[in-house]
């Protein structure tokens, strides 16, 4: 099975990260603990969105 990649750059989101988890973990709920081919998609488009707008750690090495 082939899957492809979006090419398109998505704009930055205006979402927190604590908005983006919450609607991961509706996903969840709503999914019954298993994703569909669909649902698991938008789970993957999402924890993307979060790990963007997430805060991210400035720890020297």
């Amino acid at each position: 099975m082939l899957h492809s990649m979006s090419t398109t750059v998505e704009a930055v989101s205006e979402r927190s990260a604590a908005e983006v988890n919450e609607e991961i973990r509706a996903l969840w709920r709503r999914s019954g603990g298993t994703l569909t081919t669909e649902q698991r998609a938008e789970y993957q488009r999402l924890v993307m969105e979060w790990a963007a707008a997430a805060p991210q750690s400035h720890r020297a090495a």
